[in-house]
This record gives C-alpha cells, structure tokens and sequence, in this order.
C-alpha cells in the first residue's frame, strides 16, 4: 500500500461502507474486514481484538493466524503488545515485533512467522473498545502514509462498533449499551436512588462515517467551522465585561477554531475518505487521548477546550444540539462529566440522583446536591460513554456505586435496601421532638447545614435545633456578575424568618480552592486548598466582606445575628475579620439602621494551627466551629479530594481523636462555645466518638440528625470515652474496631 495511499484509503473506506451496508452477522462482517484490510495493506495478517470486560481483549477475527485462536486467545490489559496498545492508546509500529518490549507470544495464534507488527488504538472519545492489528513476515517498519491509514480505518471500526455493526455470540461481540454494568466512584452525597438516565449533554451520534464524496464533506465542514467561529466572536463581543480568565478561556475558543493546522488534520481526514463528522471526532478523539498523559493543568485545561469546541462543531454539523427531543423522565437520575451549580439547580429537585465522570466531593454540584439532599455519586469513570437517555440506574450513593442497566436479582436487592432506609426514616421521624439527652445525662446539640432556601423546610422535619452552617457563597456561585446587596439583604432575611426565632450561623463568604467565583479573577495556583481562599481573600478583599456583613445586618433588623468566618489560621485574621464587624455595625449605626438584638461572632478551627492559638484568642472569640473536613485531610496531609489517600485515613484514629479532645479542653478553659460541623457529624458512630470526647453541638445535613440522635440516645458516653481511653492505652491506631464491637454488644 505504500503506492497511491489516499486512493487505497478511500477504497478500502469504501468496502467497509459496504460492509456496514449488508445483512452479515457480527461476526461473519469481522471476518470479512479483516481480510479487506489484509488485503488493501498487502498484509499476511490483520487482527482485531475487542474488550470482553473492561481488562481483557479477546481475538473476535483474524486473517492470517489460526482460525481456531478466535475467541479464545485473550490478554490482560497491558500484556503483550496488543495489550500495550490498549493500556497507553499509542500506536505500536516495529520490524522485530518479537525484541519489542512487552512482547508476548501467543502458540496457539501461529505468529511466530511474522516479525512486522502494527498496532492501532479502537477507541472513541477515550473511550478504549479494542485494537486492530497488521503483522507480516517481512520485517519492515510501516509507512507514517500507511500507520495513518490504519488509524481512520481503526476510528471507522469504533463508530461501527458503536452503531451494534459487530454484536453476536460472545462478551466481547455483545452489543454496547445494553449489557449491565457495574461502575464505582466516589460517594459525595449519601442516599439511593433508582430511576432513568437524563444526559445532561446528550451524545452525538454519528451515523456516516465514511464519505462518498470529499468535495461536499469539505464543504460542509468548512460551512461548520465558519458558523462556529461566528459563535465564538459573538460570545466574545458579550463578555468583553466579563472577568480576565473568562475572556481567556474564549480567546483559546477562536484561536483553536482560527487553527490551519486543526482544519488541515480534518481536511486530510475527509480526502482519506471520512465523512465531515467523523473527522471531527478523530481529532476530538486523539486530543482525549493527549488529555489522559498531560499532567500540566494549563495544558489540559487547553486540550479540554478543544474538546468543547469540537462538540460545538459536532452538534452544528449533525444538528443534534442539546434539545433532542427526548422528554425529562418522571424520575431522572442526570449523568453528565461535570455540572456547574446553576445549571443543577435549574434542574432542582426533580432529579432522584446524580452521577458524575468528574466532580468531586468539595465542589459547587456536590454542595447543591447536598442542599437538595440528591445522591451523588462522583468520579464514574465511563458513564458518560456508557450511558444513553432512558436507561434503567441504580444509584448507591452511600457507597458509590452505580449499577447501570441492572440484572432483576440486583434491582430486588437494591429496592429491598431502599425500603429498610425507608422504614428507618419513619422510626426517626418518632423521636423528632425528642430532645438529644444520653443514657448518661449529656446532653447534645443537633443543628444541621444549608444553603439555600430549598434547606430550610428540613429544620422543622429533621428535627434539628437551629442551623449551625449557613453557606453563603452559593448566593454568589450561581450567577454571572457579583449580587447586589439588597438582593443578599432579602435573602438573609427570607433564611432568618423560616428559621422562626431558631440560632443561624451565617458563615462568611468561602471562596477559593475549588469554589470560584466567574466574575472574580482566579489566581492560579499550584495548591488551591492551601492558598488564596475564604477569610484570606475576605481579607484581601475588603469591599465585598464589608458589604456582605452589612447585608447581614440589616437582614437580622433588630434580631439575633451569628456571624463566622472560615479557615482562621491564626488569631491575628480573626481579630482584623472582627474589625471590619465593629466598623460595619458603627457605620450603620450612623446611617440609623437597626442593629442586631445580640450579635455573636466565631471562627472555623480547619487548619491545626489554630488549635495552638494563645489563650487570649479562646477568651476573645464568641464561640468555635471545628471544620472536620478540613481539619482532616490538614491533618493527616491527605487531599480528600485524592481517592488514592483520603480513605487511608480515620476519623476515629487515636491521634485525630486525642487532638480534638485538645480543642475541646482549650475551649474549656474559656468557657468558648464549642461545635464540630462536618461529614462525620452526621455519621452515627463517628457522632458519637466526637461527642465522647467532649463536643456538645454537632452540625449535620438534615437526613444525618435521626439516625444521630437515634444512636446518642441509647448510648453511654463515658463507656464510649473508657473504650476510647482504653484503646489509647494499648497503643492502638484507631478506635473503630472497639466501639464496633462495644456497639454490637448492645443490639
């Protein structure tokens, strides 16, 4: 094939249309590709090998090897240059395939004749699905015009196998989207929830691959790629007011939709023989693959937009935008990569669930999700590509995992689960007004978090005792340009009259790290969770804290306020934070507006150097609130945004729990109200080790408060304290395993 390339691509290009075309079988329409492409590339053999499992390639068809190796020759991922294709999405092209690292021969294929080897990645969208090889005796390297040939060839494959061109018997001739699967992430919200896929960004579908004629494909890209660039200088004209980093993200939009190169890979794509579509998505396709080795965040930041702009040019060529017809399901479960706060909050709580291929556990989405209690599953590798509108989910967001597609055994035992949490949630609603009082006498404190308006109905069904968490960014998050002040006045207001008289700890705008505001300019950083963020760009920023704090104000008109500020590493931030609060209520003193009937003012302990803070600072602030999640992961220097470590690490570790009951102590002396408010506040076990060690106010989500109070109320806190102090004595790690085991005993 090293003669008249472009000519052979298209012919053989236009076999496979052929074959896409007939009546064959799965597998009899493999055989037969594998020998037109044996036989276009003057090759003694082609092979294409597909994933059985998310681990293991299968021989589906072979020209040139044993018949009787086809399905059942297979390799791990990574084994074999077969599997080294797959694993790194790299092509493979050596003379001496048997001296290439990672070779591994396979007897029962008969290879050993033939020294050239060639490997081509099937993938689409990143998504790996198996991998198409050419071997011959001679030992030559192929030609870049004919590895690249391959390569369309390879990308035309995945769109037929994708479009159910290759189902027959067998796993890995089973049809796509539609066999179950089980994927696991990261839980970010508790629940379950059962119900039907709503993709956020509905899948383009292409349907041609192959071109007939270039000349009209060209066209029809070129006519694309000049509507896309149009959208691009509009959307430019109207954010010309918007923030740097925005203006930056559209410049590389036009500035990659101007590229002569990207357009000369596409143009190239479609005299090879592709349709306009499918050449868009082999560069989509290839920048993924770049995606997944880039560790430079700029760089992949760049990479992703490309990928954003070829979706864009994908959905004006196919005219599959957004809205496809497909109506919400009465119980949607959303699917998306990712998802900013506004848009899920525009969805609402109509979703039962929410899985993500992205996210994380501390994101905007995961704090919505939380408000709107939906379980949230984050970190779900493939579900985008997996997933199609309607399909039938199950989401365990306690666990993370979500079973797409479910077997009817799976579907029983998932509905029995949901009825027990169910029928638990009825015997807690019994003890709603009960107050949370020890078998011991102690009595503790259950107030819940919020953040937003949609949280606040849950005060009263809970059973909670006031709101120990008010999250004021959301307010800021969801829109485009900074809120105005009256606005935050009417919200604060609208917070402090559905609470009825209960205490609500407003927390001051906590921003930075992973919350970032798109109309504040964002500082890169090499570690966000340790720079520019919370009280430090209050700070910073001292317009905005001031003019939040007078909405504060005047939204409590005459009564109790509760203010907190976030992340005080060091008493001096506290005290200058505390300033800015005396100059404020000076201010609208003078203005003759009402000031707070009593007004209380705390910080949040989440950085250990806080808990060493002279004892002047314990005597001076109102009253503390411990930050457990990021107390934590400061602690025990683990990012709970990292799955590789997050969980390596106990709440009920002896040292975590000695250190608390330092804080405690510390407090203590003062006389400083003390509460800890967190993800382990509302785990039941986790609850009660925490208030063992002397925490009397715990705040939670809503859904947290019954089962807390359930547990507390049948427990003895100095027994729990003994088992704790016992544990500690005999030099144990944690403490989980002895109160598991003292908890059993009690059943």
């Amino acid at each position: 094939m090293a003669d008249g390339t472009e000519s052979e691509s298209r012919k053989l290009l236009r076999r496979l249309r052929e074959e896409m075309a007939s009546e064959a079988a799965g597998q009899e329409r493999l055989d037969r590709i594998t020998h037109l492409i044996a036989d276009s590339m003057a090759s003694e053999v082609c092979s294409i090998y597909l994933f059985r499992d998310s681990e293991t390639l299968e021989l589906c068809a072979t020209e040139g090897l044993a018949p009787e190796s086809v399905h059942k020759t297979r390799m791990r991922m990574g084994e074999g240059l077969v599997g080294r294709v797959a694993m790194y999405s790299k092509v493979i092209n050596t003379p001496d395939a048997p001296s290439a690292k990672g070779f591994r021969y396979m007897p029962e294929t008969g290879e050993e004749r033939y020294s050239s080897f060639l490997g081509i990645p099937i993938q689409r969208l990143g998504e790996k699905l198996g991998v198409l090889v050419v071997q011959s005796r001679e030992a030559r390297e192929f030609s870049a015009d004919e590895v690249y040939a391959l390569e369309v060839v390879a990308m035309v494959l995945a769109e037929m196998a994708e479009l159910g061109a290759f189902v027959g018997e067998g796993a890995a001739l089973s049809p796509l989207h539609q066999q179950s699967v089980v994927l696991t992430g990261g839980p970010a919200q508790e629940g379950s929830a059962e119900g039907h896929v709503w993709l956020h960004e509905p899948r383009v579908v292409v349907t041609n691959p192959i071109a007939e004629d270039p000349h009209t494909e060209l066209e029809r890209l070129s006519e694309a790629v000049e509507e896309l660039r149009v959208g691009v200088d509009k959307m430019l004209e109207m954010s010309q007011d918007g923030d740097k980093e925005q203006l930056q993200v559209l410049e590389a939009y036009r500035m990659f939709a101007n590229s002569r190169g990207w357009m000369r890979r596409m143009e190239e794509d479609i005299s090879r023989g592709l349709s306009a579509e499918a050449a868009v998505e082999k560069e989509q396709s290839q920048a993924r693959a770049r995606m997944s080795q880039v560790s430079d965040p700029y760089l992949r930041e760049r990479l992703a937009d490309l990928d954003d702009l070829s979706n864009r040019l994908l959905r004006i060529l196919t005219g599959q935008g957004n809205n496809i017809g497909a109506e919400l399901p009465p119980d949607p479960i959303l699917v998306a990569r990712n998802i900013g706060p506004g848009d899920l909050l525009e969805y609402g709580r109509a979703l039962k669930g929410i899985v993500l291929e992205e996210g994380s556990v501390g994101s905007h989405a995961t704090i919505v999700a939380r408000a709107l209690a939906i379980p949230l599953v984050v970190h779900t590798g493939r579900i985008t590509t997996e997933a199609l509108n309607g399909d039938h989910i199950l989401v365990d967001g306690d666990q993370g995992v979500v079973h797409l597609r479910p077997e009817d055994t799976v579907v029983g035992a998932f509905r029995d689960k949901m009825a027990m949490q169910a029928k638990a949630q009825e015997r807690y609603a019994s003890i709603r007004e009960t107050l949370t009082e020890t078998r011991d006498g102690h009595r503790i404190n259950l107030v819940m978090n919020a953040g937003l308006m949609a949280d606040l109905p849950s005060l009263e069904s809970s059973g909670a005792e006031g709101v120990g968490l008010f999250r004021t960014e959301l307010q800021f998050l969801i829109r485009n340009q900074m809120p105005k002040r009256q606005e935050l006045v009417a919200q604060y207001a609208r917070v402090l009259d559905a609470a009825k008289g209960k205490r609500v700890v407003f927390r001051t705008l906590d921003i930075g790290s992973d919350k970032v505001l798109p109309y504040m300019k964002h500082v890169a950083e090499p570690n966000p969770a340790l720079g520019w963020r919370a009280i430090r760009v209050g700070l910073d920023k001292r317009g905005v804290m001031r003019m939040q704090l007078q909405a504060l104000i005047r939204a409590a008109n005459g009564r109790p306020l509760t203010i907190m500020f976030p992340f005080v590493a060091q008493a001096e931030e506290f005290h200058a934070a505390r300033f800015e609060v005396d100059k404020t209520i000076a201010r609208e003193k003078r203005l003759g507006h009402a000031l707070p009937e009593t007004l209380d003012v705390g910080a949040m302990l989440e950085t250990p150097s806080l808990a060493f803070a002279p004892q002047k600072f314990f005597d001076e602030v109102g009253f503390i609130s411990v930050g457990g999640n990021d107390l934590k992961q400061f602690f025990f220097a683990a990012d709970r945004e990292n799955e590789l470590v997050r969980r390596r690490y106990d709440t009920l570790n002896v040292s975590f729990l000695t250190f608390i009951e330092r804080i405690v102590e510390r407090c203590g002396i003062s006389g400083t109200p003390l509460s800890f408010c967190g993800e382990d506040a509302g785990r039941p076990v986790e609850a009660l080790c925490l208030a063992a060690m002397g925490m009397r106010t715990l705040s939670m989500r809503p859904a947290s408060v019954g089962p807390v109070k359930s547990l507390l109320l049948r427990s003895d806190l100095g027994e729990i304290r003994k088992i704790i102090s016992d544990a500690r004595h005999r030099g144990e790690q944690s403490v989980r395993p002895a109160v598991m085991e003292w908890l059993r005993n009690q059943t």
